[in-house]
């Protein structure tokens, strides 16, 4: 049985969801991938539309700005000592969101509810 467009599409958009999951978690490595990540989301966005990867790729988008918002926030405030505090909780909170994504992605599962 020949797979058809559908089928191909969605493997190929799930392939790029999970490769752009693992950018951002090999980021906590090496740095650079979370910039390839976020530009991944944006060129392949709207290969997403009206599909089940949309909301996984708004997740991601959101947690690479926001991320950078705190870490940005938390590099600055490390002269009060604060910093640390809020880079830890930062880390944290991306890895859960990496995780819960990745988690959801695997179980066919949307981001949001609908």
């Amino acid at each position: 049985m020949t797979p058809t467009f559908d089928d191909e599409r969605t493997r190929s958009a799930r392939t790029v969801t999970t490769i752009i999951y693992a950018l951002y978690a090999a980021s906590f490595l090496v740095g650079i991938t979370a910039i390839v990540a976020i530009v991944m989301n944006y060129i392949k966005r709207e290969d997403m539309r009206g599909t089940l990867f949309e909301s996984h790729f708004r997740w991601q988008m959101r947690t690479f700005w926001f991320g950078l918002l705190w870490g940005v926030l938390g590099a600055l405030s490390l002269v009060i000592f604060v910093g640390f505090a809020v880079l830890l909780a930062n880390a944290v909170w991306i890895i859960y969101r990496i995780v819960k994504g990745w988690l959801n992605l695997n179980d066919n599962k949307p981001m949001y509810a609908a």
